[in-house]
This record gives structure tokens, sequence and C-alpha cells, in this order.
């Protein structure tokens, strides 16, 4: 049987590069992003494009059957003018475009900065069942993100499964705050996987790896999903300088006149 083809939005990034050829196994992988590949990443298609642009997302979802949308401005420190066209508009324009495409399936990469202030005051475990507390605009962005994806699902009937993403790094940072965090592109690409198989109209999952502290609960991403992760950060980690995990007045204070 031919594999089916998974759209990713974003894919010239770190983790749409990191994961491509994970999944290529499983699907036949279209990248679509404003800038073209790295050298060797080697996509089954590419599209170039703007996920602003509703037609340019449009056309980079037609004919797919799921899409992982990690297209975004991932800063923390970002302004609320920097994180609306990409992190709001765009990912509207995406949901928008797989609902008008016949998708029935969207992957979103939400964050831990949704919780982010959980982790700032130190109170953990985080799941995902607790009230939303964003540490920056765009935790607060992913928020919105995440809320649009239950409106698609309830509304249309689509399956919208949101990933709270830790520490995305080939190794894990010499940082220990932000160590617990920590998700090898193995075990992202796992749990991308079964977002994708899952027959769940919705879903919010933490996704770290297999880390012993235990700051970011994955009882639902096990139970639900039958997410397994093997790494674990303490067998690869190097000793490194404590910094903040986040500045949450960043975003509001650089665009302060």
């Amino acid at each position: 049987m031919p594999r089916e083809l998974l759209t990713i939005t974003g894919g010239a990034g770190r983790i749409g590069s990191a994961l491509t050829p994970l999944l290529r196994d499983q699907y036949r992988i279209r990248l679509t992003d404003r800038r073209e590949p790295a050298p060797g990443v080697d996509p089954d298609e590419f599209v170039l494009g703007d996920v602003t642009d509703l037609g340019a997302a449009e056309r980079a979802v037609a004919g797919a059957s799921a899409v992982l949308h990690l297209a975004g401005n991932p800063s923390t420190a970002a302004t609320w003018d920097e994180v609306r066209p990409t992190n709001i508009d765009g990912t509207f324009n995406v949901f928008e475009a797989a609902r008008r495409q016949n998708l029935r399936k969207v992957v979103f990469a939400s964050t831990n900065h949704v919780m982010g202030f959980y982790a700032l005051e130190r109170k953990f475990p985080v799941d995902t069942r607790s009230p939303i507390r964003p540490d920056s605009l765009y935790g607060v962005s992913k928020a919105f993100g995440e809320a649009l994806a239950r409106y698609y699902s309830d509304t249309f009937g689509m399956s919208m499964i949101c990933l709270r993403i830790g520490w995305f790094t080939p190794r894990p940072p010499s940082i220990p705050s932000l160590n617990p965090l920590w998700v090898s592109a193995a075990d992202l690409a796992q749990i991308v996987q079964r977002c994708l198989e899952t027959s769940r109209p919705f879903g919010i999952y933490n996704a770290t790896s297999n880390n012993p502290q235990g700051q970011w609960d994955l009882q639902a991403s096990r139970d639900e999903l039958g997410y397994a992760p093997r790494d674990d950060v303490t067998r690869v980690s190097q000793p490194g300088d404590e910094q903040p995990y986040v500045d949450p007045r960043a975003g509001i204070l650089r665009a302060a006149p």
C-alpha cells in the first residue's frame, strides 16, 4: 500500500528537519516553509509558502491525509506583534485549510509554556488537566491554538491532537532547570506517530522523554496514546550552570514605549 502523505508546516525548522527522516518509513513527507530545507533533509515534497496566507496553507495541505503544524514564532520574549501573524493567524489558516481540504487529522505543536507558571513556581508535576497558566505571550498564543483545535474538533468532527512539547534538542542542554523538559528526536517522532494514529477526536498531551524527575506528567500520554518514551535525560545530560526557565515579562517590556 502507498504511504499516506503527511504535510509538516514549518518543516525547515529544527523539529521538522529532525523528524523528517524518522517518519519517512511510515509516511510520505511534504514539508512547507518560508525557506527551503537544509541540505540532506530530503523530504518527498517541498512547498514554499507562508501559513499566514490562507491560500498558501491550502496548497500546502492539499492531497495530504494529515498535517503536523509546527510553524510558529517560538520565542518566549516575543511581543504580541511578533507572535500574532504566525501563531494566531497562521494557526487558524492551517486548521481552516485542513477543513477545506477534507483532512481529518491535525497534530498541533503546542508548548510547555502554556503551563509555564507552574514550572516557575515549582508546582510539579505539571499535568494537562489543570487550568492554563501561560508564562509568556508565546504561551498565550499556543493556548489559543489549543482552544481553536477544540473548536474544530467539536464543530467539524476533525481529530485535533495538541502536543505540549518540552525542550527539543539533539542532546540535552547543560541547563539543569530545562533537563526535565528534554525530549529526544526519537521520542518526539514516536509520540507524533501515536497522535497521527489515534482515533481520539481531541486531546492535549505532554511530550517529554522518560526523564526520572517526573516534573511533567506523561500519564495521559502513556494511557491514551500508548506513548512509551525510551530516552532518559540523566543518561546523556552534561553538567552546566543554572539559568532561568523563562522571563515572563520579556515580551511585554520589549514592546513598551
